[in-house]
Formats: structure tokens, C-alpha cells, sequence
């Protein structure tokens, strides 16, 4: 504890110290002007202040630049930024400054950060030759992560706790008194509470046993934990929940657009819960289409600042794991309240656009409405009425489906990219078990109610954003997608050109028309889920910003997620921002959404990573009953230390590992995606097929090995 406590004195001394040397202009002063400028209480503090301006180690802050006088170090020297981990225990910083280049710290200059730690890291100078810059972590300025889910070990007089997390390469201490009933392999979510200096293992507590390893709900509320999503709503926010009013009265009726003897339904997956939009549709006296775009209003029943509200920025967006929904909202409200079920009255924000029969728009409306809907239309039940196998509401809905092909068809002559790729599902028993794997398919009813949801999010952003400009501009969320790197789409065009397509890349509109015919040509072929994958891993990521940009990749200039509050947070932020503008009200402050839009981006990418955990779990479920199993696979990536294949079957993929393949030494030539062996100059391409089998499966890394039978070429 003294020697916690002794650093903790050294490292605030350092920064007071620091911050004077800022505040003079690194003015060089004496060892008596930093004592009296400090008010230092006793001897033993200003023993620690010599020994901290004489302190000539790599690490140390300050340099003497004649007898008795210092000043900081050389400020670029040192830098701050994010700690990336790599599996032999080395790491790399990524500097805060974009234009700063990576920087290697050796396992021995790691102190105790972890990945994702931003930290303060101190630069050696190069070596001679030296291409990369080389320093060691001298402050850990905020830890990424200090839980962490894995598995409890127990011996006699001691418990350590194995993470599951790969990156994480300590194992935690954790007292027997702190075990908190924990047993021998299970599951659990652990806290670190020190980590002592000198010491190679921190020291944790169990906050959470999860249950028995392999169970799937124990796996599955593994990789929530795993990712920062809690298990259950707090006790504050559910009883909020259950104290809201589902009555709605006549007064709050009046205040709103009746919608309620409009033909309107909804059309969602068949095991969906909540309905957070529906369509109505009304033919006008002029021949033209009046068509609704009704949201669930969230806004109206979760209060900004509430423990509701507090609670669904944090979480931010709902997560979809492979057998379950972790909700953003609470059942009562993501299941009832804000739900759209048909034969209920319910309350919405809406977006009701007057279209003709080419699908261009007269007139548009924004605000509050009360809406009944008639019928809930699975994706199936629709598909039939499309296909001419019901009757059901058909004039209406091919009505509707002919306007959704014209929108449709106007985004991609403006340079929208389709990019399909294949969507994994599991068909699942009762336990959880997968007993088969399939590729779900999108069709004309998936589009239609898709056109209508980029036609809403799209004019909303619009809307706002043509109402202010200027100093006068109003401060609003915008979903935007930066145009791609043109060296990464060269080197993609470069790839997909071995396979015998060719991509124009002369301008962001010839290379978005050539990308929507190489996914054109590659529907239905085995390669298509490996070239969609590199195309959409060439492009930006689309984020939420105040900043009003463009969305590349659906070619709107205006654009924002308006559609789907009970799951996003982002869109009941449009929705306040929507009314607030709507009823005259000034902008908002910029700062705080900007903010906001951030921590929804990053939960955003939380949880598709927790998505694709679940999927990988399953995939390995799977496949653990399958061991020995010959399939043919296509090679999906590569890495210095080996290939992945992805079953064409069953799409599910796993790692041929390089020193597994013993015809040859391969290495990796990362620039044209492939693996050459030294000696016999064989090849293995991304997007070869290749025969595999099953070698081993490991459930809690969630990983698949595979042996190589025979490859392609």
C-alpha cells in the first residue's frame, strides 16, 4: 500500500511540475523557485521533487540544462494515444495525432497498460537504420476496460480468472474471499482492483458468475459482459418503466394528425417483437399516393434526463445476439407501450409524403399523429401478395412495392451502392443447440419497407437541413458515409480483376456505378460473399455527426436515421431535435449532441461486434459436431500465420493454420492478398476454393481450425 501510495505522490508531483514548466513557456527554473511555487508541506516532498528533476531513466520528465536548472523534456517526446495489443505480448500505440506514425512498445516497456488503454508514451530516439519508432508507456491516462468476462481457476490457497478476451495477456489474482461462490470453470465476469507495482498480475474480485461453461445462456450473456452491455435494466429504470400511464387521453389525441381510419399495417420478420414503424397509404383525389411513414414516438413516453433516457443513451442501440435481443428499452416500452401491434391505437412521428405514380414527391408533412394499424404482414406474407400468391390487401401493396422499385431505382442511377451480402442464420433447438445453418434471403417486401424508411430518413435531414444555413444553421444528427480511400478501391479493383472483373475508378460516380454491377455479376457465385466482404471493408464506416456531410454509399446528400427509436438512440435524438425545430425552437447546443452522436457510434460497433461473437460461437457449436468432416470452402483471408476458408455450404469459416501446411514454408504477401510457398512457389489466392476439414474446434476461444485436404491450384 505505501509503495501505491508513494507512486500515486510521484505521478501527481510530476504533472504539477509539468504544468508550471507549461504555464512559464518551459522557462528553466531551479529546484528552490519549483519548491515555493509548490508550497511544498515537509522534507519528504521535497526530497520526492530532487529526485523527480534528477531522475535520468527513459521515463523521466525533466532535464537539467545547466547546474541546478531544468525544464521539461522536449514535448515531442512525448505523446498520447491508444494502446493496441498484439499476441506475443508487444504492443503498438496509435497516437492521437493522425499524423504521428505507430509507435512499438516491447513487452518489457508495457508497465501495466492493456489494450485500448490511452496512455502517455515516451519516444527513445531512433535507432540507427531504425524504421520504426520505438518508446515505453510512462502514464496510463484512462483505462479502456477494468471488467473482463473468462473462466475461474481454483487451487487450494489462491483463484486466478483465465480471460476470454485474447488481447487481455494477464491473468487476474483473485482472493478466495472475493470468489463470490464462483466454482472451479465457470463463467464469470471479473473486476481488477489493483495492480501492484512490481507485481505480473493484477488483482481482481468476481462481481458476476455467469453460470456453467459451454451452457448457452452462460455463453451468450458471456459476450454482452464481454462487450460492455449489461445483463438486466436496473431495478430505477424498470419501475420508471412500469409507472407510465398506457392510457392515451383525448387531449393528447387532439394535439395530433388522426391517422387511425387510414388503411395502415406493418411488415416485419416473423419472430419480431417490436414494431417501431409502419405504413399507411391512401389513394387521392388526383390519382396521386398519399403515403405515411409512422414511427413509434419514444420521445413521448421517455423523458429527456430520466432514468429511462439516461439508460438508453448508455446502452444506445439494442443488440441482436443469434437467439436473442438485448433490448434498448425496457419489454414494457421496446414490446408494448411503443410498439406498433396491429388493432391498438398508438402514438407516432411521422414523415407523410404525397407521391406520384413515378414515385416524385408533391408534398411532405412532419409531426406528431395518432395511428391504428389494420394488419401485421410478415416479410413471407407480403412476398406472397408480390408474387401473386394472395390477394390480401394487393392492390395496395403492389401499389406501394411498383413506388418502392422507382425509389429504389433513382438511388442507385445516382450512384447508391448495393451491396448484398449473405446473412447467416442458425436453425436452433430448444437448448439453444444449432442444428443447421442457412443464408436468410432478402426479397421484393424486405426492399419495399426499406425504400420507405431511406425515403423518410432521407427528407428529414433534408428538411432540417435546408431550414437553417449559415450562422443560422440547426444543430441536428446526420448518419454520414465519407466517399472511400481510392488506394484501398485500386487495390480491391486490382483483386476483383483476377477473378475477370473490371472496375471503372475514375470518379466517385463511375466507381459506385461499377461496383453495383460487380455485385450484379457476382449474385449467386462462390466468390460473391468473399468480393462483397473486401468491397464493403474498402469503404469508410458510416458514423452519427453533427456535421452535415454526404452518405456515400446510398448517394443522398442529406440523410439521418428518423426510423427506429425503440432500438437506436440516435433516432430519438432526431425525434427531440425534429419536435423542438418543428414548434420554433432554438438550435440546440452543438456540443452536447455531438457528444451524444459519438458514444452512439462507438455502442454502434460494440454492438455488431457482439453480433458477430454470437455468430462465431454458433458457427463453432456447430461445427464441433463435425469434426473430421471434409467440406469445400473458399479462402476468405489471410494472415501471417494463416488462412481463412469459408465453408461454401454453411458460410461458416475457420483458420487453416500455416505451420499446418508442411508441403512448404509460406509467407504472407499482404498486398495482393496471398500466401506463396519459398521453395515450389505455390500460391493460395483469397478467393480460391480449397477442400478442408474440420481439425478442432474451441468452443470458449470461439474458434475453428481446419486441415488442408487439396486446393484449387
Amino acid at each position: 500500500m505505501a509503495k501505491k501510495n508513494a507512486s500515486h505522490i510521484s505521478e501527481v508531483l510530476t504533472q504539477l511540475i509539468s504544468d508550471i514548466f507549461k504555464k512559464s513557456g518551459n522557462k528553466p527554473l531551479n529546484y528552490k523557485q519549483l519548491a515555493a511555487k509548490l508550497a511544498l508541506p515537509d522534507a519528504n516532498a521535497k526530497e520526492a521533487l530532487l529526485n523527480l528533476l534528477q531522475d535520468k531513466s527513459p521515463k523521466g520528465m525533466f532535464k537539467e540544462i545547466e547546474r541546478g536548472k531544468y525544464q521539461l523534456k522536449d514535448l515531442n517526446t512525448l505523446l498520447t494515444g491508444t494502446v493496441s495489443m498484439t499476441s506475443d505480448g508487444s504492443a503498438f500505440v496509435i497516437p492521437d495525432d493522425e499524423f504521428e506514425r505507430d509507435i512499438y512498445i516491447a513487452p518489457r516497456k508495457l508497465r501495466t497498460a492493456l489494450h485500448g488503454d490511452h496512455v502517455k508514451v515516451y519516444i527513445f530516439g531512433k535507432k540507427s537504420g531504425g524504421k520504426k519508432k520505438e518508446g515505453e508507456i510512462v502514464e496510463i491516462l484512462k483505462r479502456a476496460k477494468m471488467e473482463f468476462t473468462g473462466v475461474v481457476k481454483i487451487s487450494d490457497h489462491f483463484a486466478f480468472f483465465v480471460p476470454d478476451d485474447r488481447k487481455m495477456l494477464h491473468d487476474i489474482y483473485i482472493p478466495l474471499e472475493d470468489l463470490q461462490g464462483a466454482k472451479t470453470g465457470q463463467k464469470a465476469v471479473a473486476s481488477i482492483t489493483d495492480w501492484p507495482a512490481g507485481a505480473k498480475n493484477p488483482i481482481g474480485v468476481i462481481k458476476h458468475v455467469l453460470g456453467n461453461e459451454g451452457e448457452n445462456n452462460t455463453e451468450m450473456s458471456a459476450i454482452l459482459a464481454e462487450y460492455g452491455f449489461p445483463l438486466a435494466f436496473p431495478d430505477a429504470v424498470e419501475q420508471e418503466a412500469n409507472a407510465i400511464n398506457e392510457e392515451i387521453s383525448e387531449e393528447e389525441i387532439a394535439r395530433r394528425r388522426d391517422f387511425r381510419e387510414v388503411l395502415t399495417f406493418t411488415i416485419d420478420p416473423y419472430d419480431a417483437k417490436d414494431f417501431d414503424d409502419a405504413i399507411s397509404f391512401k389513394q387521392l383525389e388526383n390519382g396521386n399516393f398519399e403515403v405515411g411513414i409512422h414511427i413509434a414516438d419514444v420521445s413521448h413516453y421517455v423523458n429527456e434526463g430520466s432514468a429511462l433516457d439516461k439508460e438508453a443513451f448508455e446502452r444506445a442501440t439494442s443488440v441482436y445476439l443469434v437467439d436473442r435481443v438485448i433490448p434498448m428499452l425496457p419489454e414494457r416500452l421496446s414490446n408494448g407501450l411503443c410498439s406498433l401491434r396491429p388493432n391498438e391505437t398508438k402514438l407516432c412521428f411521422s414523415a407523410v409524403f404525397e407521391l406520384d405514380s413515378n414515385a416524385d414527391i408533391h408534398q411532405e408533412w412532419y409531426g406528431k399523429t395518432v395511428i391504428h394499424s389494420r394488419r401485421r404482414f410478415t416479410y413471407e406474407e407480403a412476398q406472397d401478395i408480390i408474387e401473386g400468391n394472395s390477394d390480401e390487401l394487393k392492390e395496395e401493396i403492389l401499389t406501394l412495392n411498383g413506388l418502392a422499385y422507382k425509389l429504389r431505382d433513382r438511388k442507385f442511377k445516382q450512384g447508391a451502392i448495393n451491396f448484398e451480402s449473405t446473412e447467416v442464420k442458425f436453425k436452433l433447438d430448444d437448448e439453444g443447440k444449432p442444428l443447421g445453418v442457412y443464408v436468410k434471403e432478402r426479397k421484393d417486401a424486405h426492399k419495399l419497407i426499406e425504400d420507405f424508411m431511406l425515403l423518410a430518413n432521407r427528407k428529414v435531414a433534408e428538411f432540417i437541413a435546408k431550414k437553417g444555413k449559415g450562422k443560422k444553421k440547426l444543430t441536428f444528427v446526420y448518419r454520414v458515409h465519407d466517399a472511400p480511400n481510392m488506394e484501398m478501391i485500386t487495390t480491391f479493383s486490382s483483386f476483383a480483376a483476377r477473378f475477370g472483373y473490371k472496375l471503372n475508378t475514375k470518379t466517385d460516380k463511375e466507381t459506385a456505378r461499377s461496383l453495383n454491377k460487380l455485385m450484379e455479376d457476382i449474385e449467386g457465385t462462390k466468390e460473391q460473399n468473399v468480393l462483397t466482404q473486401l468491397a464493403i471493408r474498402s469503404m469508410a464506416k458510416a458514423i452519427y455527426t453533427t456535421k452535415k456531410t454526404s452518405h456515400y454509399g446510398l448517394a443522398f446528400n442529406y440523410y439521418t436515421h428518423f426510423t427506429s427509436p425503440i432500438r437506436r438512440y440516435p433516432d430519438v435524438m432526431v425525434h427531440r431535435l425534429l419536435e423542438r425545430y418543428l414548434e420554433g425552437g432554438k438550435s440546440a447546443d452543438e456540443a452536447d449532441y455531438e457528444r451524444m452522436s459519438i458514444h452512439s457510434s462507438q455502442m454502434e460497433k460494440k454492438a455488431a461486434d457482439a453480433e458477430r461473437a454470437s455468430i462465431k460461437y454458433k458457427q463453432a457449436e456447430y461445427l464441433e459436431e463435425n469434426v473430421g468432416v471434409r467440406y469445400t470452402g473458399i479462402i476468405s483471408g489471410v494472415t501471417e500465420w494463416g488462412m481463412y476458408v469459408e465453408i461454401i455450404e454453411n458460410k461458416c469459416e475457420g483458420m487453416i493454420r500455416l505451420r499446418d501446411i508442411n508441403d512448404d514454408f509460406y509467407v504472407l504477401d499482404e498486398k495482393n492478398y496471398r500466401i506463396i510457398g519459398q521453395r515450389k512457389r505455390k500460391v493460395f489466392q483469397l478467393g480460391d476454393e480449397v477442400e478442408i476439414k474440420v481439425k478442432k474446434v474451441d468452443l470458449s476461444k470461439r474458434q475453428i481450425d481446419f486441415s488442408l485436404v487439396t486446393s484449387s491450384k
